[in-house]
């Protein structure tokens, strides 16, 4: 494709607004995560919040409540573009889920502001509808690299998710340019990202590749990774299909999904696996960050994160469901590591980014973020990891409106 000056321009443009969107965002969310945590009595309240902003949608929210996927098919259908009115709402309905306790994430949220961006730019500097494909899908790199603060893994992750199996590879160098300018001008403004750090067994862990028995654990680890992905994408889709026919009225499912998620916090009897997961106020706590710096194990604490989440996103909920797939799979790498004897903080870092591979479908993408996040030195397992995950998720995405140009082996090709 021809990338015009003005293109380009508009690229720039477009990703900047997006990384200052993407900054408010994520000062916002710790604000509210914090005021939820300083408040716990706020969860009883998830069910009034969730009905309230479900309403919003029903009212004024028009197409913008196909979220994700509404992006995925406006990249392959242009059509009537991307409602602005998209990213305030869910910058709103995504806020509200973490002020309340809900278990979801924000690349959803970042995602759905950068495309909602890029189609108001794209109309309003009338942007040919040959060229509104590669903009939208500038809009997702930005968002997605800007959130996480890992702009390989955006761009990627914007050519790579459209069509599983074929890359859209002639939008790669728009889609470099505005996820580097979207995470550099969330940067700029200050904005924090979450670091994970696995200890300095790199060496060990690529001499120990060379060994069939730690080859073996990998690999066994990497297809627990892919299934566990394919449950969790196959659960959210029953689930949501269930709610629609038990409960046809939008406005009342989140008041049931919130119930549910209060009845979980109340078997558990611990606030661990409400909100986003990353960080809590008690050191006792199971967060994604105490899974890489606790040599503890926690055996069932991936299943816990993964129920509340389900419950969650699958009543309506806002936020997306990425960083609580990190949550469950570092907890699922740790749980294995505390199994197979191997180092709980590099399984934590191989099931973090391989689950997120089989349940988005996005290999590349998800071996690029695990580079960045984790460094050079881990590329070797993370790209096994994440490529053994993405052939044993089959073919349940968490994107409904992603496209298939391969089957996966063992798997049913979808209809």
């Amino acid at each position: 494709m021809h990338l015009r000056p003005k293109l380009i321009a508009l690229v720039v443009l477009m990703s900047a607004a997006v990384g200052c969107a993407c900054a408010f965002f994520l000062w916002s969310l710790d604000e509210v995560t914090t005021v939820r945590f300083d408040h716990p009595w706020l969860v009883w309240f998830l069910p009034v919040a969730g009905m309230a902003v479900a309403w919003l949608y029903h009212r004024h929210g028009g197409s913008s409540d196909g979220g994700n996927n509404l992006i995925l098919d406006r990249i392959h259908d242009p059509g009537g573009g991307v409602p602005r009115r998209m990213a305030p709402l869910v910058l709103f309905g995504t806020l509200v889920t973490h002020l309340f306790g809900g278990s979801a994430g924000r690349e959803g949220t970042a995602v759905q502001m950068g495309g909602s961006i890029a189609s108001a730019v794209a109309r309003r500097f009338q942007v040919d509808a040959d060229q509104l494909p590669v903009l939208l899908m500038a809009g997702v790199a930005a968002g997605f690299g800007a959130v996480f603060g890992t702009p390989l893994a955006g761009a990627a992750f914007a050519v790579e998710v459209v069509v599983i199996g074929r890359p859209k590879l002639w939008a790669l160098p728009i889609c470099l340019l505005a996820s580097y300018a979207g995470d550099w001008t969330c940067r700029a403004w200050g904005a924090a990202h979450s670091h994970y750090h696995i200890d300095d067994v790199a060496g060990s862990m690529l001499a120990g590749l060379g060994n069939a028995g730690m080859l073996g654990k990998v690999l066994l680890a990497a297809v627990a990774f892919g299934l566990v992905g394919w449950l969790f994408a196959a659960l959210c889709h029953r689930l949501s299909a269930g709610l629609k026919r038990w409960v046809p009225d939008p406005v009342w499912r989140p008041a049931v999904g919130g119930v549910a998620v209060i009845v979980l916090f109340l078997i558990v009897g611990r606030a661990d696996y409400l909100g986003l997961g990353v960080r809590s106020p008690d050191p006792h706590a199971v967060t994604l960050t105490s899974l890489f710096a606790s040599p503890e194990i926690h055996s069932w604490a991936w299943a816990w994160k993964l129920a509340f989440t389900v419950v969650t996103v699958s009543s309506g909920f806002k936020g997306g469901e990425v960083t609580p797939l990190f949550f469950i799979g570092a907890a699922l790498g740790n749980a294995l590591a505390g199994v197979l004897g191997a180092p709980p903080e590099l399984f934590a870092g191989l099931g973090m980014v391989a689950i997120f591979a089989g349940a988005s479908n996005t290999p590349v993408a998800s071996t690029l973020m695990g580079i960045e996040l984790f460094g050079a030195g881990y590329a070797l397992p993370i790209a096994l990891s994440c490529g053994v995950a993405f052939l044993c998720s089959g073919h349940a995405g968490i994107y409904r409106s992603q496209r298939f140009a391969l089957k996966k082996p063992f798997w049913r090709r979808p209809v």
